[in-house]
């Protein structure tokens, strides 16, 4: 029997419900992820082979060469297949950032770190449960900040703070994934991200007119404001919709109990452990010439930078050093050997994901080898550039062809390599500063990765959400982020909109108008 049991007349009975249930039953009758991606994979074959019969292509906006389908069924496509099958694997990008980021968060959560830590933060304080829920969900949408660690250590975190709080921790685990990827593009502060998305932007703005400028921050103002108002949003889904879906919580969750001395004690010391660490961490960034900063340039958020590159194992020590300090005091770690076992325990939870990521990376690559993903990008912006539509409705058409290729291409740098050079220049000349145009792009780019099952971390928060319901499939997923991603849309767009109608700066340096 699965540990979740449906609250009785809690669900409402409008359109929009039975289009969810039948949603989650189909979804639910599909195949194990395995077999679909296994299956995709063969589609794609079939499809390039296919696609070079019929010579389709498309001529690439930027570097104007024709871009054509290319068959994997012929002899170099097969040899390539054969020749690169470990390299797809080990090269997969999710699955080294993934495997690090669990020796730390794992060891967290088997020495009873993560536990102890919520349960000194909720237990015996008075609160509104929406009030945590919001809370969580601000916290998931910033941790986007920390580049894609959010999807992995959010989501079990929220997980354990709403079965702390009496509330279906599997709601927790949906809140947060939909938070850390819908609000993808949404952060307090300007990070990595922005600094990867201009670089593009500007070489767009360069073919038409190389005295515009656009900075890292472009978009600063508009996703502060946007941060505020998507957890608003987001909150209201969870609560009106995901958690009465989800209904009561049946299975073990760990018991709320208060907080020992020797936990307490433990706590401080891993604070403390903590606090040195990240003062280091300021020690070699913050100074210009820091060894964390790229050595020509002393950013510390370029691409380029140590501070960057290394992101995955900062994070990683973040978790692990506070707790072994936690495990050492609390008397969970008595040795080396217990260390080294935990973190067995801790992969081995992980062996379904690895088995996932071989088959998933043989897909993407066979996807990307084909070209068919570029081509249907490039036909998809000329089409919509073609209609000749009003200026607003062009950018709520822009919003919707991101979100749509979004679906296929993961990549937010790749899909904007193809679309700046096209979009940019276009809206430049109808008088929109490119701040607009990559606003719409990333609005576009960050909403369907809530549904979308080719995010390598969508099959993630099902190895997530097995360890609670283990009979729980894709289609009970799909139907429960499906409500996020429609209300992101809408909200975010709208938000767009009323930007663009009150002439508001998007960022510093950066209007709507040119």
């Amino acid at each position: 029997m699965s540990p979740v049991e449906q609250k009785p007349n809690n669900k409402p009975d409008g359109m929009f419900e039975k289009f969810l249930l039948w949603l989650e039953r189909t979804g639910n009758k599909l195949p194990d992820p395995l077999t679909i991606f296994a299956s995709l994979a063969v589609i794609v074959l079939v499809l390039s082979f296919l696609g070079s019969i019929a010579n389709f292509s498309a001529v690439h906006p930027l570097t104007k060469k024709v871009i054509s389908t290319v068959n994997l069924l012929s002899v170099p496509g097969l040899q390539q297949m054969i020749s690169n099958a470990v390299t797809n694997f080990t090269g997969f990008p999710p699955l080294g950032i993934v495997l690090v980021a669990i020796l730390g968060v794992g060891l967290a959560e088997k020495t009873g770190l993560f536990s102890a830590l919520l349960r000194k933060t909720l237990v015996g304080k008075k609160g509104s449960g929406t009030t945590v829920v919001a809370i969580v969900i601000f916290v998931a949408i910033n941790a986007n900040a920390a580049g894609d660690t959010g999807f992995i250590v959010m989501p079990p975190i929220a997980a354990m703070v709403f079965g702390a709080i009496g509330k279906n921790p599997l709601a927790g685990m949906l809140a947060a994934y939909a938070a850390v990827a819908g609000g993808f593009s949404a952060n307090m502060v300007v990070n990595s991200l922005d600094v990867l998305v201009v670089g593009f932007t500007q070489a767009a703005v360069n073919l038409l007119d190389k005295s515009v400028i656009v900075n890292p921050a472009s978009n600063w103002y508009f996703l502060m404001v946007s941060c505020v108002i998507l957890t608003v949003v987001a909150t209201w889904v969870t609560v009106k919709i995901v958690e009465p879906r989800m209904g009561v919580f049946k299975g073990e969750i760990e018991a709320v109990e208060a907080v020992t001395e020797q936990e307490t004690k433990a706590l401080k010391a891993a604070g403390v452990g903590l606090a040195i660490f990240l003062l280091i961490i300021a020690a070699l960034a913050v100074p210009e010439s820091g060894l964390l900063r790229e050595p020509k340039t002393q950013s510390l958020i370029s691409y380029s930078s140590p501070f960057m590159k290394g992101l995955i194992a900062l994070l990683a020590l973040a978790f692990f050093i506070p707790a072994y300090i936690y495990g050492k005091v609390s008397g969970k770690i008595k040795s080396d050997k217990d260390v080294a076992s935990l973190l067995g325990q801790s992969m081995s939870e992980m062996g379904p994901y690895i088995v996932l990521s071989f088959v998933i990376a043989q897909f993407i690559s066979y996807f990307n080898w084909s070209n068919l993903g570029l081509i249907l990008a490039i036909k998809g912006a000329e089409i919509i550039k073609a209609s000749g539509a009003p200026a607003p409705v062009l950018l709520v058409l822009f919003i919707t062809l991101s979100a749509i290729i979004n679906m296929f291409i993961g990549s937010c740098s790749a899909k904007w390599a193809i679309l700046a050079p096209i979009f940019v220049p276009m809206f430049m000349l109808l008088g929109f500063h490119p701040a607009l145009t990559q606003m719409a792009y990333r609005i576009g780019d960050s909403i369907t990765n809530v549904i979308t099952p080719l995010l390598p971390y969508f099959v993630i928060l099902l190895a997530f959400v097995k360890k609670y319901d283990k009979d729980i499939g894709m289609g009970t997923l799909m139907a429960n982020m499906l409500p996020y991603t429609l209300v992101f849309f809408v909200v975010w767009t709208i938000q767009l909109l009323i930007w663009f109608a009150l002439n508001l700066p998007l960022g510093p340096g950066a209007p709507v108008l040119m």
